[in-house]
């Protein structure tokens, strides 16, 4: 059996006639860049997070630097962030005029430890950013509390968290501004770049719209940038929005079988979930000291895993500047070597499910699929 990490075909299939007709529409109306389509997206949006404001742009990535050039970011400003994320949340602090503080993680949950920002924090700190890591929510209450001590902004990176909630509230809608990522493979994924700030500040997201359209069209009232959504993109994620709560049960369902599954596994920890929180599972994510032998094992039967992330942000090259050792930051530096990324996604089969669990007990033993059916041929 082969099992891919994600299959976005898989979904296509289930909505094709939706995605089609939205295609089509969008080609008939030329509605390309911005118009009807994306309009409603942000308001559906909006609506689904219960905030005042949606404001799309073309990825994650600008939806991050865009709102800390409209919190007024500038250089030797410092911004706190996770240790362990991709590298999107720390390089566009460096972008908007900031310098990088990297936080030490929770070693069970992989989010940013709370106990550890404030002896981050100095005169020139201006903001946090945490990250929903994986699908799961950070500790918000704590974050928000060290923010409003020490008066400091809050941006929330939900780019792998759509519809997480923490105490019954979607995430998102805790700090000053939140960002979302609509790259294919998340939980809510377009066919291309896409993504957005969600706001209930009336002037930041005036000043965001603002700065991501050229700094307004007609009359321009600064030098802004280019981030739009495309029609096209919008169109999909129109489609998608009704299918998403049913494709995160799903893929809590697939996570609950693999704990059943996984339970007692050698050598091998599973998910752990923080209190008062729902883990969507954009990610599931197991640790082991046996990492790479079972990622080669699950390639082996045909498995296809993820390393996220490989390397803890403070110990890339592009960050050498900083000077971190792995001392610094003990948690991160651990996971990194020990994390593994199993096959989530919402078509997945009871059968898919099963040979997945199947083969990592195989191997963390040592023995993968394809190594059982040799022996098993050299014996008769």
């Amino acid at each position: 059996m082969k099992v891919p990490f994600v299959d976005l075909h898989a979904q296509y299939l289930s909505i094709k006639t939706e995605i089609n007709s939205a295609i089509a529409q969008v080609i008939t109306q030329s509605a390309f860049i911005r118009g009807k389509h994306v309009d409603a997206f942000e308001q559906a949006w909006a609506e689904t997070l219960k905030v005042k404001h949606c404001i799309s742009c073309a990825n994650g990535t600008d939806a991050l630097y865009i709102v800390m050039r409209g919190l007024g970011v500038k250089t030797g400003d410092e911004v706190i962030t996770t240790a362990h994320s991709w590298i999107a949340t720390s390089e566009t602090i460096t972008q908007a005029g900031g310098r990088v503080v990297f936080c030490d993680t929770q070693e069970d949950t992989f989010n940013i430890d709370p106990r550890l920002i404030e002896s981050k924090i100095t005169k020139a700190t201006v903001g946090i950013i945490p990250v929903h890591l994986c699908g799961q929510p950070a500790d918000m209450d704590e974050i928000m509390a060290i923010a409003n001590k020490h008066n400091l902004w809050v941006i929330e990176d939900c780019a792998q968290a759509h519809l997480a909630t923490y105490k019954g509230k979607v995430v998102g809608t805790f700090g000053d501004a939140a960002t979302f990522s609509f790259y294919p493979g998340k939980n809510l994924g377009a066919y291309g770049d896409a993504g957005c700030i969600v706001t209930n500040d009336d002037t930041l997201a005036d000043w965001t719209a603002t700065f991501a359209r050229h700094g307004g069209k007609g009359e321009h009232v600064m030098e802004g940038i280019n981030s739009r959504m495309d029609g096209l993109q919008a169109a999909i994620l129109n489609v998608k929005l009704p299918h998403l709560p049913a494709w995160t049960t799903a893929r809590r369902r697939v996570a609950a079988r693999y704990n059943e599954l996984l339970r007692g596994a050698d050598s091998l920890t599973t998910p752990k979930v923080g209190d008062d929180r729902s883990h969507v599972y954009h990610l599931y994510v197991v640790a082991t000291d046996k990492r790479d032998s079972l990622k080669k094992a699950l390639a082996d039967s045909e498995i296809t895993t993820s390393l996220n992330y490989p390397k803890a942000l403070p110990f890339y090259p592009a960050y050498t500047y900083l000077g971190h050792k792995p001392a610094d930051f003990p948690a991160a530096y651990r996971n990194q070597s020990r994390i593994l990324s199993l096959p989530i996604f919402p078509e997945m089969t009871d059968e898919m499910i099963e040979y997945v669990a199947d083969q990592t007990r195989r191997g963390l033993t040592g023995l993968s699929a394809a190594r059982a059916t040799a022996a098993k041929l050299a014996n008769v």
